[in-house]
C-alpha cells in the first residue's frame, strides 16, 4: 500500500523536477489514482478517505495542465498529505536548498527530516555564545564542521582539505542521475534509477571462502527486487523489516531476474544525499567514504553558506545573469537537475576567469605604469633593410610589424605576444622590431630558452644585419671566462647592438648601456621577477615574447592575459608541406627501411619514444633502451644518437651540435627535441607510441623537419589503437595548420595536457575550463569594466572581491 511518506516523497521530487510529470514512471495522476484507490480500499480513517477523492481531483488531467496549474496542483495536495502524517503534525523541514529567485532552477520543496536520526549542527558562529551570527570565516580548521574531527582531518589532508572553504570547494569530479523515480515492475536492465520500497527480509550468508554477501528484498505494490552488497553487513543490520527506504544504482540481471549489486540505500525519513536525486562523486582517499564526504559537505553548507558574503557585487551578477554564490555551491555539490548545475558551474567558473583577468590588468598597469622614450621610426631605413631580406615578407610579417611599430612610438613599453606556427617567421620580425631600437641608440637583448637555441639566433641575426654596421655577439656559459668578460665590457660601454643569450643576459654581472628592448623565445614565461629584475637596473625596456605554440584565444586570454597578442597564421611561400602518415605497429618496419634509404640518400632522421625510464603503466618504450635495440638490433651500421631529459643541458647541446654537423644519422630522442634547433638535412621524424602524445605536440615533433629543400616525412606509431587516439592520429595525418590542431587538441585532451606538462604555468582552475569561450569573454569584459571603474578595488562593493584576487594570486604566485 502507498503511504502517506511515499507520497509525500513523489510530490516533492515532482515539485523538484519542475513539475514536468517525471516523477514516477506512469505519471503522477496514475500514481494518485492508484493511492486513492488503496485508500478507499483499505483506510477506515475518513480524513485520508476523503483526502484521497480530493487528491485525485486535484490531479485530474495531470499531463496535459499548464506549468503554473502543475505546480498549483502539487502544492495544495503536498499540503493535504503533510497534514496527514502519521505524527498528525508535519515535523519542521530541513532547509530548502539555497536559490536565486530569478535565475536557479525551480526550488526543490521542502524535505522532512526525521529529528532522531540526523543531529543538524549549530553554525559555527553561534558556538561563540552571544547567540548573534557574526561574519563566516571559511578559513577555520575543516574540524569546524560536525562529524570531523582530528583523525579524520589528517586524511582529510591528503586531499589537501584543510579549511572549510577547502572542503566546499572540494567540487565533484563527476554525477550520477538517480532522479529517475520508478516502480519495481518497470525496471529494466541497465539503467540507473531509484526504486521507493519496503524492506520485506534481510540476510547475511557467508560463502566458502569467507566471504560475507548482504541480502534484502524490498517490495513496493508492483514487485520485489533484491539488492545485495559484497562484504557489507551495515545494510542488512540498518535496515529491518518494514523500513522505508530509497534503492538507487544500476539494474542488473542475475539468473534471469532483475537485482541491485552494492547500490546507494537511505531511509525515506530523512533527506537523501546519497539516493533519489543527482549524486556527486568525489575523488576519495584510504579512509574516506563517498557517504562521509558528502555528509560533512552538506553540513557545511548548511552551517556556512547562509552567512556567506557574495563577494560579486549585485550589478555584475545581474548583468552577468549569473546565479548567487550560496545557490551555486549548493548546486556544484547536490544539482537539482542538469539546468541548475550548469547555471552553478557557469557562476564558479566566471569568478575564477574574473579574479584572473583582473590579476593580468592589474600587472599589466603596473608594468605599463613606467614611462618610456618613444622611439622613432626611421621608414625610409626600414624599406632598405627590408628590400636587402633574401625574401619577402609575409602579411602576417607585414601586420605583425605594423603592431610593433606602433607600440614602440607609444610612450608607454610594449608588451605584446608574437604568437606562430612552426617556420611561420617569427625570428624575422623580431629582429625587424630589434632594428628599428637599435636605429634609435638602443640596445636589444635576445634571450632563448637554450644556448644551443641561442646559437641558432645568432647565426641567423648575423646573417640578417650582415649588410649593417650593427654589432651582434652571443654571450652563453660554454665561453671561457676571458670572452665573457670582453663582451661585458663592450655591452657596458654600448659597443654591442644586439646581445643573443639565454636568461642570464638578466643577471646582476650583465650591465648593459642603454637596453630598450627584451626579445624572449621561450615555452615558459617571462614574468614579474624576470621584469623586476630589470627595473632594479633602472630599466623600463620594451618587451617581445615569441612562442611557437600556437595557442587557441581562450588559453592566451587566460594565460598572456597582460600581453597584446600578434599572430603570425601564415607560412612564408615555398615552405614544402611534410608528408604526415599514422602507421598501425605492424607498419614499423616498413617505416625502418623508410629510414634507412633517407640516411643512404645522406639525409637525417628523428626517432621519438615517449619516455626515458620503463614505465609497466603507460607501457611506452624507454628511450635508453630504445637506442641500444635500434644500434644493436636495426641499425648496427649506421650512427645512432641519444638526447633525453636527464642529461644536463651541456651534455643535450652537445648531442644537438653533433647531430647538426652530421655525426649522427640518426637520433632517438625523448619530447626534449619538441622545440630545438634547426637541422636542415634531417627529412624523417619517427614517433613512437604516437597516441601518448597530444596534437600540439606531434606538431611541434613534426616541424623538426622540413627545414631544408628536400621532401620530409612523418611517421606516427601508435602502440595503443584507442578510439580517442586513432581521431587525434587521423587529424594531424590530414591538418599541417597548427592553429587548427591546438583548438582540437583542446577540446580532446583539456588545458592541462595542453602543453604536455602539468607544470605550464596555467593557474588552478577547479570549475572553468579554457573551451568555456563565452564565459571567459564575459568574465574579461566584466573584468575591464572593474578595473577602469576602480583599478585598485578600493570601492566598498569590490572589498570582498578584491580580497579574493589577493588570496588568488598570492597562492597561484604572478602569472605573467
Amino acid at each position: 500500500m502507498i503511504s502517506i511518506d511515499t507520497l509525500i516523497k513523489i510530490l516533492e521530487l515532482e515539485l523538484h523536477k519542475g513539475c514536468t510529470d517525471r516523477a514516477v514512471g506512469n505519471g503522477l495522476e496514475a500514481f494518485v489514482e492508484r493511492w486513492q484507490t488503496e485508500t478507499l480500499n483499505r483506510s477506515s480513517a475518513p480524513e485520508v478517505r476523503e483526502a484521497s477523492v480530493r487528491g485525485r481531483q486535484m490531479v485530474q488531467g495531470y499531463g496535459t495542465l499548464p506549468p503554473e496549474a502543475r505546480k498549483a496542483a502539487v502544492e495544495q495536495l503536498l499540503q493535504i498529505a503533510n497534514g496527514l502524517s502519521n505524527s498528525g503534525t508535519p515535523p519542521a523541514p530541513a532547509p530548502a536548498p539555497v536559490h536565486e529567485p530569478a535565475l536557479a532552477a525551480p526550488s526543490a520543496a521542502p524535505v522532512r527530516q526525521s529529528d532522531v536520526e540526523v543531529r543538524t549542527p549549530r553554525p559555527a558562529r553561534e558556538r561563540r555564545g552571544n547567540g548573534q551570527p557574526v561574519s563566516v570565516d571559511l578559513t577555520r580548521p575543516v574540524t569546524d564542521v560536525y562529524g570531523i574531527r582530528e583523525i579524520t582531518a589528517k586524511k582529510l589532508r591528503r586531499l589537501e582539505i584543510e579549511t572549510v572553504e577547502d572542503l566546499l570547494t572540494y567540487f565533484p569530479r563527476r554525477y550520477v542521475d538517480y532522479s529517475t523515480l520508478k516502480t519495481i515492475d518497470h525496471l529494466f536492465y541497465g539503467e540507473e534509477v531509484t526504486v521507493i520500497g519496503t524492506v520485506t527480509t534481510g540476510a547475511i550468508r557467508e560463502t566458502r571462502r569467507g566471504f560475507s554477501i548482504s541480502e534484502l528484498i524490498i517490495s513496493d505494490d508492483t514487485g520485489v527486487v533484491k539488492a545485495t552488497w559484497f562484504n557489507n553487513p551495515w545494510p542488512v543490520r540498518r535496515y529491518t523489516e518494514g523500513h522505508q527506504v530509497a534503492l538507487s544504482g544500476k539494474v542488473e540481471q542475475y539468473l534471469g531476474k532483475i537485482v541491485f549489486n552494492a547500490p546507494d540505500i537511505e531511509p525515506l525519513t530523512r533527506e537523501q544525499l546519497n539516493t533519489n536525486r543527482w549524486v556527486p562523486i568525489y575523488p576519495l582517499t584510504e579512509g574516506i567514504s563517498t557517504y562521509k564526504l558528502r555528509r560533512w559537505i552538506d553540513s557545511a553548507l548548511k552551517t556556512y553558506t547562509p552567512y556567506l558574503e557574495d563577494y560579486l557585487p549585485a550589478s555584475v551578477r545581474q548583468q552577468a545573469r549569473l546565479m548567487e554564490l550560496p545557490a551555486a555551491l549548493r548546486n556544484i555539490h547536490f544539482p537539482a537537475n542538469q539546468d541548475s548545475l550548469d547555471r552553478a558551474r557557469r557562476r564558479l567558473a566566471f569568478d575564477e576567469f574574473l579574479i584572473i583577468q583582473l590579476g593580468v590588468l592589474r600587472q599589466r598597469a603596473q608594468w605599463q605604469s613606467q614611462p618610456t622614450a618613444p622611439v622613432t621610426i626611421d621608414e625610409p631605413r626600414l624599406r632598405a633593410f627590408i628590400a636587402s631580406l633574401p625574401f619577402a615578407l609575409t602579411d602576417a610579417q607585414q601586420r605583425a610589424l605594423a603592431e610593433i611599430k606602433s607600440d614602440l612610438a607609444r610612450p608607454v613599453a610594449m608588451s605584446r605576444l608574437l604568437q606562430g606556427d612552426v617556420g611561420s617567421g617569427k625570428t624575422v620580425v623580431a629582429a625587424l622590431a630589434a632594428y628599428i631600437a637599435v636605429n634609435n641608440s638602443k640596445q636589444v637583448a635576445i634571450m632563448a630558452p637554450t644556448e644551443i637555441l641561442a646559437e641558432q639566433h645568432f647565426r641567423t641575426l648575423s646573417k640578417l644585419f650582415a649588410p649593417t654596421p650593427t654589432s651582434v655577439r652571443l654571450l652563453i656559459g660554454s665561453l671561457s671566462k676571458r670572452e665573457k668578460d670582453e663582451i661585458k665590457r663592450e655591452l657596458e660601454a654600448g659597443k654591442v647592438d644586439v646581445l643573443v643569450g639565454t636568461h642570464a643576459l638578466i643577471q646582476e654581472d650583465v650591465q648593459f648601456k642603454g637596453l630598450g628592448l627584451v626579445v624572449v623565445d621561450e615555452q615558459h614565461r617571462f614574468g614579474v621577477e624576470q621584469r623586476a629584475s630589470l627595473r632594479q637596473k633602472g630599466l623600463n625596456p620594451h618587451i617581445l615574447v615569441m612562442t611557437a605554440t600556437p595557442i587557441p584565444r581562450t588559453l592566451s586570454l587566460t594565460l598572456y592575459g597582460d600581453l597584446d597578442l600578434s599572430v603570425l597564421d601564415e607560412l612564408p611561400p615555398g615552405r614544402q608541406p611534410i608528408t604526415t602518415k599514422w602507421q598501425q605497429p605492424l607498419g614499423r618496419e616498413r617505416t625502418y627501411e623508410h629510414v634507412r634509404t633517407h640516411v643512404r640518400q645522406g639525409r637525417q632522421a628523428f626517432i621519438i619514444c615517449p619516455l626515458v625510464e620503463e614505465s609497466e603503466k603507460l607501457e611506452a618504450k624507454s628511450a635508453v633502451a630504445e637506442h641500444e635495440r635500434l644500434q644493436r638490433e636495426i641499425f648496427p651500421d649506421l650512427r645512432v644518437g641519444l638526447l633525453h631529459g636527464r642529461m644536463k643541458g651541456k651534455e643535450k647541446d652537445g648531442v644537438m651540435r653533433s647531430f647538426l654537423k652530421r655525426e649522427f644519422d640518426i637520433l632517438v630522442s625523448t619530447s626534449v627535441v619538441e622545440v630545438g634547433i634547426d637541422v636542415p638535412n634531417a627529412t624523417i621524424m619517427l614517433v613512437e607510441g604516437a597516441n601518448r602524445f597530444g596534437l600540439s605536440q606531434l606538431h611541434q615533433f613534426r616541424g623538426r623537419v622540413g627545414r631544408g629543400e628536400h621532401a620530409s616525412y612523418c611517421y606516427l606509431l601508435a602502440d595503443q589503437e584507442s578510439e580517442d587516439s586513432v581521431q587525434r592520429l587521423k587529424i594531424i595525418e590530414e591538418s599541417q595548420d597548427g592553429f587548427r590542431l591546438a583548438e582540437e587538441d583542446l577540446k580532446m585532451r583539456g588545458p592541462g595536457e595542453f602543453f604536455g606538462t602539468r607544470q605550464s604555468g596555467l593557474p588552478d582552475l577547479k570549475v572553468a575550463k579554457i573551451t568555456d569561450a563565452k564565459v571567459l569573454e564575459d568574465a574579461r569584459r566584466e573584468a575591464q569594466g572593474i578595473f577602469a571603474r576602480d583599478p585598485d578595488l578600493r570601492q566598498p562593493e569590490h572589498r570582498a572581491l578584491a580580497q579574493r584576487v589577493r588570496n588568488f594570486w598570492r597562492a597561484e604566485g604572478d602569472l605573467s
